[in-house]
C-alpha cells in the first residue's frame, strides 16, 4: 500500500495559525512582535533560508529586521550587533543565521543573545530548561518533529525511537524531548551517530526511526524495519541535469526503497523543514508574550 505521506504544510499550516493567533492577541495589547535576523557573508542557502522567514513573518504579522554584515566582521563587532538587540525592548525574538564564516565562535555568539529573545532555542539556559522538563523556548527542528508526530496521531509513548545524528541542533535535543515525560514523550530514545558500530543493527529496531546526518540515502530500506515511522531530517544538494538548478534536494533516507517499507515518512522537501520555520514563529510569538509586562 506504500507509506503515509507526513507532508510538513498541513501541520505547519496549523501551528502559524495558533501563532497568528497570539500575534493578533498581542496587538490588541499594543505590542507587535519583532524578530531581528542576523546574517553574516552571502552563502546562498541562508540566503534563501532568510528569505523564508522573513515571508513567514509578513504571513503572521511578525515585523522582521535583517541584519546583514560581511563575512569579514569581527568576532567584537558582531556581538556588538547582538548586545544591541539584547538592549532594544522593541525587539523581541534574536536569530544568529548558522552556519557562521570560519573563525567566528557560533558558541559565544549563541551565548550572548538575551536568552528570552533566543527564538532558536539554543541558549544553554534554555536547552538546560529543557532538559529539566521546564517552560522553555525549545530548539525548532526538534521541537517541529515532535509536533509533525502528534498531529499526524503518531504518539512516541512507548515505542523505541532510534535517532541518526547527535548534533546540537536536532539529534541531543529530540533525544530530551522524546524521551520526557508527558505530551510527546515517554519513548525509548537510542541515539546512534558516526561512531556506532553495526548501525542497522540499532535502526532496524526503531518504530520511530529519524534521520539526521546530511549525507544522501544513509538510510537505506535494508535498515528500516517493517511499519517504522521515519522522519528524514536531511536536506542535501545533489547533481541532477534534468533540474533547471543543475541539482535536486533530497534527504537522508533512501525515499524510494524505504517508503514501501515503512508505515509513514516525512518527504524532502516539504516534511521536516516547513515545520522548522512554523515553531520559529510560534518561539518568536511566545518570547513577545513572555516579555510583555
Amino acid at each position: 500500500m506504500g507509506a503515509k505521506l507526513l507532508e510538513g504544510k498541513p501541520v505547519a499550516d496549523q501551528i502559524l495559525a495558533e501563532a497568528a493567533a497570539e500575534v493578533s492577541r498581542l496587538k490588541s495589547k499594543g505590542t507587535t512582535p519583532l524578530l531581528a535576523v542576523v546574517m553574516v557573508g552571502d552563502d546562498p542557502a541562508s540566503q534563501s533560508y532568510v528569505a523564508g522567514k522573513q515571508k513567514a513573518c509578513a504571513r503572521l504579522g511578525i515585523l522582521s529586521e535583517t541584519y546583514r554584515m560581511p563575512a569579514t566582521v569581527s568576532m567584537d563587532e558582531l556581538l556588538d550587533v547582538v548586545e544591541g538587540l539584547n538592549r532594544r525592548p522593541q525587539v523581541h525574538g534574536i536569530l544568529v543565521q548558522s552556519p557562521l564564516p570560519v573563525g567566528l565562535d557560533e558558541a559565544r555568539v549563541v551565548e550572548a543573545i538575551d536568552p528570552s529573545k533566543d527564538v532558536d532555542g539554543f541558549h544553554p539556559l534554555n536547552i538546560g530548561r529543557m532538559m529539566a522538563g521546564r517552560e522553555s523556548l525549545l530548539p525548532c527542528t526538534p521541537a517541529g518533529i515532535v509536533e509533525l508526530l502528534l498531529r499526524n496521531g503518531i504518539d512516541p509513548a512507548g515505542k523505541h525511537a532510534v535517532i541518526v545524528g547527535r548534533s546540537n541542533i536536532v539529534g541531543r535535543p529530540l533525544a530530551n524531548l522524546l524521551s520526557r515525560k508527558g505530551r510527546g514523550g515517554d519513548a525509548t530514545v537510542t541515539l546512534c551517530h558516526s561512531k556506532t558500530k553495526d548501525l542497522a543493527s540499532y535502526t532496524r529496531q526503531a518504530d520511530i526511526l529519524v534521520a539526521a546526518v546530511g549525507k544522501p540515502a544513509a538510510i537505506t530500506a535494508d535498515m528500516v524495519k517493517d511499519g517504522a515511522v521515519v522522519v528524514d531530517v536531511g536536506v542535501n544538494r545533489v547533481p541532477d541535469s534534468k533540474e533547471k538548478k543543475g541539482y535536486k534536494l533530497v534527504g537522508d533516507v533512501d525515499f524510494k526503497e524505504v517508503s514501501k517499507k515503512a508505515s509513514a515518512i516525512t518527504p524532502v522537501p516539504g516534511g521536516v523543514g516547513l515545520m522548522t520555520v512554523a515553531m520559529l514563529m510560534r518561539n518568536t510569538a511566545k518570547a513577545a508574550s513572555g516579555q510583555v509586562k
